[in-house]
């Protein structure tokens, strides 16, 4: 439960542990919707408080002032989570007369929006880092001097009581959706994440990878991109998906013959887009659904063909560098698909009911997920894989590391509850958005551009939630105002969140990947971004051209991703300076060319028919290049 320097003192590893069930049991309790069943009637913030102390606690047992896990809680800590425990389960308790009371500010809540306020910032300090913990204070110090700040920045006065009595209490601020989604439904996915892992799906999914790519050229890295596409869409977690995955991946990359720098580059980008997968994605990806007010499933269904696209754009890089420095296919022995599946086939179960439960039933992911779970407790005791099954101590330690793994993600939201708040109660995100639309005029494209970058720089260092509920709070109402698609303007912004991961000079993903490698940071961060180059261009595909988010006609949708997938098919054979034979300068030039012409950017005024012709002679100079290729010395293994 715990990676720290020696083992924790019983005492609280059992503490902490029974207040992980907690959370788990009450969210399950809550989406089955158990007390109103046995006539009790709670609010639903009473169930966030209830939420958010256990939390709390938890930070201040498990982790000491450096965010570092410790063995034994200090005083100071113990005194901490002892405080936070009681403030809000007494909110929990007393919410509905608080809230009555609201307008007359009672003593109770200034203390309850202190301790929230004060207790959530050392929290993301100690676990989020300075840049989450920082982007909220300066939130928090305009809001106290907002009446001061000249120009059109200009806010409403509010007192420091006034202020922790908003934000560390108000529906509208902590206690708002982000909160909500995260202890809801969030959870629940987390949830069955875990519960497959600990029935073996973790290595049901890498065997799959392995024994379906593992013996084609290049094989050690096509198996970290589907391995890492299939892990990430559930883990939600580049980071972690790098951690766990990555161990596996690459060494048998480099074994395979690949550099250090791309082993490292190309588990991070794998790992990247795994949030960006359907039909598990990130916990952005909730959010999303609930700050745009739509059902997941239509989140999930827009966001198909981008993900597609992305590992496209990945997998034919990985394809095309093994095809030009001559990596075949790795020499250990691998299963066959059919073996993987004969034994591991009841995982697929979970995932056909909580495909039918989003996308057939159209129930809520909270409901979907509990689904998914029941089925995954079925199979797994039933089958085991590989030697792992389900029992009733394994099933226990999924409620423990469901509940430690929230705190972190709980914490986040939370903080972005108050940035929430303070754009409402300053009217700071109306004049934002004015601020910024105006800055650009009526330039679109500079709009972007300008999006993307705060976008990156936002996210560096950052967890994937915390970046979202921000940029969907700061940066995408200017989108959405200048004229984009809501839905494609939230993916835009989730899109370029999730490029800092993998973008320097802070690339969480690139720097897990490269302390597996021994590679230097700053070069697997630099390799990623060759690697995942594709990333950085669809965002843009899809604001221009919304087709490719099923916003439109089948028709318009289908041209539209042929031509992408073209344009990205091109572009990277000119990269990676390899189409059936190595490419001459003048060929990249040329794939470059057509490829970049060949994508439907609706910025360029430039007709559909030049978009087709370009991508038609990409087609027919790439056929060419295959059909004409020298005999000697040449691949034989087909892509």
């Amino acid at each position: 439960m715990t990676d720290a320097a020696e083992p924790r003192a019983p005492w609280a590893a059992w503490t902490v542990a029974g207040l992980a069930t907690v959370m788990c049991v009450a969210c399950i309790l809550w989406n089955l919707e158990v007390p109103t069943r046995i006539g009790i009637a709670l609010l639903r913030q009473q169930y966030l408080a209830f939420q958010l102390g256990l939390a709390l606690t938890m930070a201040y047992l498990l982790y000491d002032v450096s965010g570092k896990l410790s063995a034994r809680p200090s005083i100071l800590n113990l005194a901490v989570a002892a405080i936070c425990f009681c403030v809000l389960m007494y909110a929990a308790f007393d919410f509905e007369w608080l809230l009555q009371e609201q307008f007359y500010r009672p003593w109770q809540i200034t203390v309850i929006g202190t301790v929230v306020t004060l207790a959530v910032l050392e929290g993301i300090r100690r676990r989020a880092g300075m840049m989450l913990f920082g982007i909220v204070a300066v939130f928090l110090v305009y809001a106290l001097f907002a009446d001061k700040v000249p120009g059109r920045l200009i806010g409403r006065e509010l007192s420091p009581i006034r202020l922790v009595d908003y934000v560390g209490f108000d529906s509208s601020a902590v206690f708002s959706s982000p909160l909500a989604v995260g202890t809801i439904v969030v959870l629940l996915f987390v949830f069955f994440g875990q519960l497959l892992f600990a029935a073996g799906g973790g290595a049901f999914f890498t065997d799959l990878a392995m024994a379906a790519t593992g013996r084609t050229r290049g094989g050690s890295a096509k198996i970290a991109v589907v391995g890492s596409a299939l892990f990430g869409s559930i883990s939600g977690s580049a980071v972690s998906n790098v951690a766990t995955t990555g161990v596996i991946t690459i060494p048998l990359m480099q074994r395979g013959g690949y550099s250090k720098e791309d082993a490292g580059a190309i588990e991070a980008v794998a790992s990247t887009g795994g949030q960006l997968t359907p039909p598990i994605m990130g916990a952005a990806a909730f959010l999303m659904a609930e700050f745009l007010d739509i059902p997941y499933a239509t989140v999930a269904g827009a966001a198909l063909i981008p993900a597609i696209l992305y590992y496209l754009g990945v997998f034919t890089q990985v394809d095309l560098i093994a095809a030009r420095d001559g990596i075949a296919a790795p020499e250990e022995d691998t299963m066959k698909v059919r073996e993987v599946l004969a034994e591991g086939w009841h995982f697929l179960i979970p995932f056909a009911v909580l495909l039918y439960a989003l996308f057939v039933m159209r129930s809520d992911p909270e409901d979907s997920a509990l689904f998914a779970s029941v089925a995954i407790v079925i199979a797994g005791f039933v089958r085991g894989y590989r030697g792992s099954r389900l029992t009733f101590r394994s099933l226990f330690q999924v409620f423990v590391d469901t509940g430690t793994q929230m705190v972190d993600l709980i914490l986040i939201v939370a903080a972005a509850g108050f940035v929430i708040g303070v754009l409402n109660v300053t009217g700071l995100g109306f004049a934002l958005t004015l601020v910024l639309v105006d800055a650009v005029g009526s330039s679109l494209i500079l709009l972007l551009l300008i999006s993307a970058v705060v976008c990156i720089v936002l996210g560096m260092g950052m967890p994937t939630s915390g970046v979202y509920v921000l940029l969907a709070s700061l940066v995408a109402p200017s989108l959405v105002e200048a004229g984009v698609e809501p839905i494609a303007a939230h993916l835009f912004i989730l899109y370029f969140g999730m490029m800092s991961m993998i973008t320097p000079p802070v690339a969480l993903a690139a720097f897990a990947a490269a302390t597996i490698s021994k590679a230097g940071p700053f070069a697997t961060g630099m390799a990623a971004m060759r690697v995942g180059w594709a990333a950085f261009i669809l965002p843009f595909a899809f604001v221009a051209t919304p087709a490719l988010l099923f916003q439109g006609p089948a028709g318009e949708t289908a041209a539209a991703t042929a031509l992408t997938a073209i344009g990205i098919a091109a572009v990277s054979a000119g990269i990676a300076g390899q189409w059936g034979r190595a490419l001459n300068p003048l060929l990249r030039i040329a794939f470059v060319a057509l490829g970049a012409l060949a994508l439907p950017l609706g910025f360029i005024a430039v007709p559909l028919a030049v978009h087709a012709l370009a991508a038609a002679a990409a087609l027919i100079l790439g056929a060419a290049l295959v059909l004409l290729k020298p005999r000697a010395g040449t691949d034989s293994q087909p892509i």
